[in-house]
């Protein structure tokens, strides 16, 4: 169990720092959605490529960001339901929801999402609009996003399986991460 908690650390380290590079993608769509905006009142000017990297930069955070979120147990479940159950039948039901549901959803995806990234690269795929972006990047992301998401999933199972044999305390029962300081008013 040991090697498989190193090879969680790592994939947890990996997801944490694309996780927080990309949430500062956030600032550049808002920033390039502003501007172009600004741009487009004021000078009576838009461009198909402003409106196409918006919608990319949107796409990017949230695929890159869907590994970190489920490393901060920040994804949805329904917590009056799982409230009513003991800490060990979550447990169950996450390792169980993980093998069954989130792992091969992430496998099938990759497996339906390389043909397409890779066909829109080979044939250098661009936008139908005027002025468009090239496509195939944020195919790219996509299938980048779903890779982080499964190596995340593998992650939480390993952990969550040390959880239920008393190998590790709860990762998610002390939050102690930066990331969780709330300013409470």
């Amino acid at each position: 169990m040991g090697a498989l908690l190193g090879i969680s650390r790592v994939i947890d380290a990996v997801n944490t720092a694309i996780g927080r590079s990309a949430m500062w993608l956030t600032l550049v769509a808002v920033l390039v959605s502003s501007i172009n905006a600004v741009v487009r009142k004021a000078f009576d000017m838009s461009s198909n490529a402003w409106l196409e990297l918006q919608w990319y930069l949107f796409g990017a955070v949230f695929m890159l960001c869907a590994g970190y979120t489920l490393l901060k147990n920040e994804h949805i479940r329904i917590d009056v339901i799982a409230s009513m159950w003991s800490k060990k039948t979550r447990d169950w039901i996450d390792v169980v929801g993980h093998v069954l549901v989130l792992i091969p959803f992430c496998l099938l995806m990759i497996y339906d999402l390389w043909p397409f990234f890779w066909g829109s690269y080979r044939s250098g795929e661009m936008s139908p609009s005027p002025g468009g972006l090239i496509i195939w990047p944020a195919k790219g992301l996509i299938l980048l996003g779903f890779i982080l998401l499964l190596a995340q999933a593998v992650s939480e199972l390993i952990k969550r399986i040390a959880v239920i044999r008393g190998d590790i305390p709860d990762p998610h029962e002390e939050k102690h991460d930066e990331d969780d300081e709330r300013v409470v008013a």
